[in-house]
């Protein structure tokens, strides 16, 4: 009396399919890793950031108003000026006063950055000490 419990053929199967329960625990496990370090991680430096502040200026007299405008066109205390050279000759002029004037900058906000930025570049250039620029205040609200 013999006793077949199972063939041959069913133990001689590969099994051809991956098991992936170990892969998904470990990624599992490496996701709460990452997601409790990194609040940690970018939150180290304690801070204490400038506040918005909008300081009144008097103008005083000697003051230059350079003034550009949506076009590019550069007004020197409400008179256009032909160029950046004819800017140059008179910020090198006023750059030897005592003491030394200031230069507000006002540009116009649909004024491309690089018609202010040759202002600027003027301003340096000619050694001009104290150069500012003049924007609108916040809205109060």
């Amino acid at each position: 009396m013999a006793m077949n419990v199972g063939s041959s053929s069913e133990e001689d199967e590969v099994v051809s399919t991956i098991n992936t329960t170990p892969l998904v625990d470990v990624m599992l496990v490496l996701l709460i890793i990452f997601l409790i370090t990194i609040p940690v991680v970018t939150h180290t430096v304690q801070l204490s950031l400038p506040k918005e502040v909008n300081i009144a200026v008097a103008t005083k007299p000697e003051n230059i108003n350079i003034s550009v405008n949506k076009d590019g066109d550069i007004f020197w205390n409400q008179v256009l000026v032909p160029d950046t050279d004819a800017l140059f000759q008179r910020l090198s002029k006023v750059a030897t006063l005592t003491p030394q004037p200031e230069v507000m900058i006002r540009g116009d906000e649909r004024a491309r950055y690089e018609s202010v930025g040759r202002v600027l570049f003027q301003c340096t250039r000619a050694s001009i000490q104290k150069v500012k620029f003049v924007t609108e205040p916040p809205p109060k609200g």
